[in-house]
């Protein structure tokens, strides 16, 4: 018994010792990649990109590697595009468990383990999965009624596995909170939480019932839309049992139309129920890649796998009216101010730069003609902009913003002249109606702004009285604020220190290359001592000097 102790303990520090390593790995890739002077030939966004594939797929195969807990936690942060770069973030959401499938041995005795003498009802089991994940694999089935089923099954002894993965993430995550630069605009004890969270509640295959159920009741009058129905007397905690569903992948074309459906019509009801998920429900389909959708013989669409479901909050559909009108309107500053409203933006950032952003993006997205693939260079722009930067991105707009982009990726394939922004107006008008659902609601902003304004009102002649007297004592002052100069000033400053700096590194130098040749060599440390700080100081200009300039090129100046 020690000695199986013994043997657990070793294999528990080898599997953390695993884990330390990729994350050590991945800090210093992330802190190399992050220096210009590492970039052979100078640093250039093309040369930035082409690592950042490198290193996007060197992590994914460090992650399908350590297995499935990490897998999921790849999948989890493609929907943090505070914490990577663009182009890692692009290769995580392509992350796909897909991973041999265990013996049918297994399957066979987690059925009777779970289900008991209900396993007399099944019949037709197939030796060979339809699919295998990091969490579960799928047998096709049939009842002794005859209703056809699948059987998602659980990987056995995965629990374990992922309290003891999750246990070493929240140690890392304490370890980069306590870091002064790495933790600075980042809740990475949060992330950590969240991610325990969220994995413990996937491993329970009753929430994911619950989800089926929930989203199949969203859309039973609706014949184009197809969900499998749930048999909750043979789905437990590690057992889910839906009716069978056969049907083509969504992205096989050519097979679609054989079948005599119109793939552009596919596209469009495939938009109209997802369009129906995120204004009427606020509840969506959060992995709709074309492994999870599919078509039927009668061109009805068919959607697979309620692991990953979203939720939109009421305070953010609240605001999504306004934000609706606002851009509508094509009112760059308002729209701002919603999104600040919403928590979508940190408190203090400095908003020029996003007002310049958002006059960009309204322009692209509401000029005629519609380009087809818009929300995927929306959702980069919006990634690349929140990447290091003091911006706070909830994961429900993430993944709705994902969300939608993945989709009209298989709309593209579906149909080339696909365009999501087009068919998505008529369900826009009834969200930008319903931000004020009654006459009360009305009352009261109207009531508030009156009250706003008369509180100005009453305090200008006081305010205008002192304004006077200051005048002629000649203490007031004018204040011009303008962003662009301001900036220019930052970056003046930053270019100033550099040199200064740069000039302090080169005496440091000089002055050791002279006291290691003199009769004291042992002196030339003194100016690398004083040097080091210096020279870390100055590393850190060139960072903040690199992020302003990538800014500058994704947020043109409006003329």
């Amino acid at each position: 018994m020690f000695f199986v102790r013994l043997l657990e303990s070793l294999k528990r520090g080898l599997r953390a010792l695993r884990i330390w390593r990729t994350f050590l790995c991945l800090i210093f890739f992330l802190w190399w990649d992050s220096r210009s002077w590492t970039y052979i030939g100078g640093s250039s966004s093309h040369r930035r990109q082409f690592r950042q594939q490198i290193r996007a797929r060197w992590l994914v195969t460090e992650l399908i590697e350590l297995g499935s807990a990490f897998i999921k936690v790849g999948q989890l942060l493609s929907a943090r595009p505070d914490v990577f770069p663009v182009g890692w973030i692009d290769k995580l959401s392509e992350l796909q468990d897909k991973v041999p499938p265990f013996g049918f041995d297994q399957v066979q005795a987690l059925l009777n383990q779970e289900l008991g003498d209900r396993c007399d009802d099944i019949i037709d089991l197939e030796l060979t999965p339809l699919g295998a994940a990091s969490l579960a694999q799928v047998h096709r089935a049939r009842l002794r009624s005859g209703r056809r089923i699948v059987l998602k099954i659980q990987r056995p002894g995965l629990e374990k596995l992922f309290r003891l993965d999750l246990e070493v993430m929240q140690q890392v995550a304490a370890l980069l909170q306590r870091h002064p630069s790495w933790g600075r605009g980042r809740d990475w004890i949060g992330i950590a939480k969240e991610s325990r969270r969220v994995l413990l509640r996937e491993l329970d295959f009753r929430q994911e019932a619950q989800y089926a159920a929930r989203f199949r009741q969203q859309f039973l009058d609706d014949p184009r839309i197809r969900v499998p129905s749930v048999i909750w007397s043979l789905s437990t905690r590690r057992i889910l049992c839906l009716d069978y569903l056969p049907g083509i992948k969504v992205n096989d074309r050519q097979s679609i139309l054989k079948l005599g459906v119109n793939p552009s019509e596919v596209a469009a009801t495939g938009a109209a129920s997802y369009l129906q998920q995120l204004v009427r429900y606020g509840f969506f389909h959060a992995d709709p890649h074309p492994g999870n959708l599919a078509v039927a013989s009668d061109g009805a669409l068919i959607y697979y796998d309620f692991g990953m479901m979203g939720s939109i909050s009421d305070r953010l559909r609240r605001r999504l009216g306004a934000m609706v009108r606002a851009a509508a309107l094509r009112d760059a500053v308002a729209l701002v101010k919603e999104l600040q409203a919403a928590g979508l933006i940190a408190s203090g950032v400095e908003l020029g730069p996003v007002r310049r952003l958002v006059r960009l993006m309204l322009r692209e997205a509401l000029t005629p003609p519609f380009d087809s693939n818009l929300l995927e260079k929306l959702s980069g722009d919006i990634y690349d902009l929140v990447y290091g930067q003091p911006f706070q991105l909830p994961v429900e707009f993430i993944f709705v913003m994902r969300a939608l982009s993945t989709f009209e990726g298989v709309g593209r394939g579906l149909d080339p002249g696909f365009n999501l922004m087009a068919i998505a107006q008529p369900y826009l008008l009834p969200l930008m109606n319903s931000s004020s659902s009654g006459p009360n609601d009305l009352f009261n902003e109207l009531g508030r702004q009156v009250g706003e304004i008369g509180s100005r009102a009453v305090a200008l002649p006081k305010r205008l009285d002192e304004s006077l007297e200051r005048l002629e004592q000649g203490d007031l002052q004018l204040q011009i604020r303008m962003g662009e100069s301001d900036r220019q000033f930052r970056r003046m400053v930053n270019v100033q220190q550099s040199v200064s700096q740069a000039i302090l590194l080169g005496s440091c130098a000089i002055s050791a290359s002279l006291l290691r040749l003199s009769d004291q060599p042992l002196l030339a440390f003194i100016p690398i001592f004083f040097g080091i700080p210096v020279l870390f100081s100055w590393l850190k200009l060139q960072v903040k000097a690199s992020r302003e300039a990538r800014l500058d090129r994704r947020i043109p100046i409006s003329r």
